[in-house]
């Protein structure tokens, strides 16, 4: 089967949540996870949660494990703690709950990264991969990186990658 035939197959709407790692954001300023949210809607895809978290460890657990339970969920996207300072912990915290990583989607966010930025991309750990046949995607906390990932990556595959997953 081609990509073109494995796309079609894709679901073209899927339920999400959408997760900012931060200890200084609020609602009221989170651009990135508004962004994520208004493009996830505007492409027809369901917001079903949304949550700020502080940069701590059991909170970020808890939360993904509870979204992991709720069966009609299939894609978390978190934005924020994918940097290198000391308190971005998304990386450690969220890897060891995947099944499956996609190093793909890291790869090709730092490649992008660096067409816009230069060489700060190599600051970005992007990563993202599959869990109890969730996807979950973990982005940086600026709006110019959920804008780019969502638009070059996230939205052109979300549905297959829930296919993929669910297979």
């Amino acid at each position: 089967m081609s990509y073109q035939e494995h796309k079609q197959k894709a679901p073209r709407s899927v339920s999400c949540a959408v997760l900012t790692i931060s200890d200084s954001r609020t609602e009221l300023d989170d651009e990135s996870g508004k962004l994520i949210r208004q493009k996830l809607s505007q492409s027809g895809h369901r917001v079903m949660f949304y949550s700020i978290l502080k940069n701590e460890t059991d909170s970020i657990k808890k939360k993904i494990h509870e979204l992991l339970r709720q069966q009609e969920l299939q894609v978390i996207i978190t934005s924020g703690g994918t940097g290198v300072s000391h308190r971005d912990i998304t990386v450690e915290t969220i890897a060891p709950i995947l099944e499956k990583k996609l190093d793909g989607f890291g790869q090709l966010f730092r490649f992008l990264s660096y067409q816009e930025i230069g060489t700060a991309a190599i600051m970005s750990r992007a990563f993202a991969g599959v869990a109890q046949r969730k996807v979950i995607l973990c982005l940086p906390g600026s709006p110019g990186a959920a804008n780019l990932a969502m638009d070059k990556i996230i939205l052109p595959e979300i549905g297959h990658m829930v296919r993929e997953a669910t297979r």
